[in-house]
């Protein structure tokens, strides 16, 4: 027997909404006062509103819905699995069909010396496990002291304990005594906020070398591993100039240090190449994927793991005591082997490459011409706008953040979600996304640019 669920008007889910919800980073007054946006369906690249009003997703909901909403295979994945075993752990010496055919699917994808996984629930799972395993894998190597991991000033890497203090944002740290010990940070390679009279070369290889400043005033005896998106994505889709990563490399190598790569954002065709890693040659011990690993249709995420550390952890690690309940979840793990499935199929990744992410990088460079912007990036179907006051000086408008919460409230209105990460504006859409759907996704932001632009008193 079913029970008929009571359709409720926008009035009622919001009143609900504020009653008992408490929305992840939110202030939770003023959204109970204002009253949070109720999302009713998906299509493609598009969502409708509880008031019917039509947004063309640019931001794949958070990063993550790689092929598009309203894919049924998913569905019906999921409700077969969910019928044969819908759930059982991989504890005890057990597995089970998904969990060893998404491992196995994952493997073919990832970088040739990366072939084995360990599953959790999401990304910020999959960093606490990075932290978990670096210091597991120096201890197993007689190395106990090579504990600290350096990560970037403004990175993102999840907002549980370990990811929040991997991650280098102040206003995170500021909420729960963060970083906890071991954690330190260097300079971010963001050009165009902290590049001053030096070029996007000269100022990488400045970036570059902070690394190594850090491990030797650490000493390199003590230090594990070096975490870093190979493009910053929370952080403003910050692509390091060509200088940075050859540095970076260069730098772990002589000091004997552990490579973290955080593909949370970047994995799974964002790029244009399966994973960032490809695409900068990087080469990662450890690798941290979740989001578009399933297109965000289940949550799950994971750890791929490089040959050095998964035979050092294999052959003399003994029992590794972590894991999680939902570590390799049969539905979960289903629908992530069928996703990337179709991804594979379809050429999805092949047509970001070839077609879909140079056309949206040359529509969007465009923008450029702006009055408001001052810098346009990207890569493959990523991509940032800087909004200044001065294109020449590159700064910012006083009130910090106005001009980016001001042009994302107009896309809300205009029918496009565009993101606002301070003044700096990104997308990261569906890759299903057409050339005719990334034009209105250009004209849409060229008109609420100018809406911004007007009230700012720009133009």
């Amino acid at each position: 027997m079913t029970t008929e669920i009571k359709a409720l008007d926008t009035a009622q889910l919001q009143a609900l909404d504020r009653d008992h919800h408490l929305h992840p980073f939110t202030h939770f007054k003023e959204l109970g006062e204002e009253g949070a946006r109720v999302i009713e369906r998906a299509e493609g690249v598009y969502l409708w509103d509880s008031n019917g009003n039509k947004m063309l997703d640019a931001m794949a909901g958070l990063w993550c819905v790689n092929i598009g909403y309203g894919r049924k295979e998913l569905a019906e994945v999921a409700f077969k699995q969910m019928q044969q075993l819908p759930y059982y752990n991989a504890f005890f010496k057990t597995t089970h069909q998904p969990a060893v055919e998404l491992a196995q699917l994952i493997a073919e994808v990832t970088p040739a010396h990366m072939q084995h996984v360990f599953f959790c629930g999401s990304g910020s799972e999959a960093n606490d496990t990075v932290l978990r395993m670096v210091r597991r894998y120096w201890d197993v190597k007689g190395k106990p002291s090579k504990k600290t991991i350096i990560s970037r000033i403004n990175a993102y890497h999840g907002s549980t304990v370990a990811g929040a203090s991997l991650g280098g944002m102040t206003w995170m740290h500021e909420q729960g005594d963060l970083p906890i010990p071991g954690i330190v940070h260097i300079d971010q390679p963001y050009w165009f906020k902290e590049g001053g009279d030096l070029s996007p070369e000269e100022f990488g290889l400045k970036a570059a070398q902070a690394l190594e400043a850090k491990i030797l005033e650490l000493g390199a005896d003590n230090v594990g591993a070096f975490i870093a998106e190979p493009i910053q994505g929370a952080g403003g889709v910050i692509v390091p100039p060509e200088t940075y990563w050859p540095e970076i490399k260069r730098i772990l190598a002589k000091y004997e240090i552990l490579l973290v790569i955080d593909e949370v954002i970047c994995g799974f065709g964002r790029t244009g190449e399966w994973f960032g890693s490809d695409l900068y040659d990087l080469k990662p011990d450890l690798m941290p994927i979740a989001k578009g690993l399933s297109s965000g249709y289940l949550p799950i995420g994971g750890v791929v793991v490089g040959e050095r550390v998964a035979r050092t952890l294999i052959d003399e690690g003994g029992e590794f005591n972590h894991g999680y309940t939902y570590s390799g979840h049969p539905v979960a793990a289903a629908v992530a082997a069928e996703n990337i499935r179709i991804l594979k199929d379809e050429g999805i990744v092949d047509r970001v490459r070839e077609e879909t992410g140079p056309y949206l990088q040359q529509r969007w460079h465009e923008l450029a011409d702006h009055p408001l912007v001052g810098e346009v990036r990207g890569v493959g179907l990523v991509g940032a706008l800087e909004l200044t006051n001065d294109k020449a000086a590159r700064t910012r408008f006083d009130d910090k953040g106005s001009a980016g919460t001001l042009c994302r409230d107009f896309c809300f209105n205009n029918g496009l979600v565009m993101r606002a990460t301070g003044d700096t504006m990104i997308i990261s859409p569906p890759l299903v996304i057409t050339k005719a759907e990334i034009d209105e996704l250009i004209e849409k932001a060229k008109y609420c640019l100018d809406l911004t632009a007007k009230e700012l008193g720009v133009i």
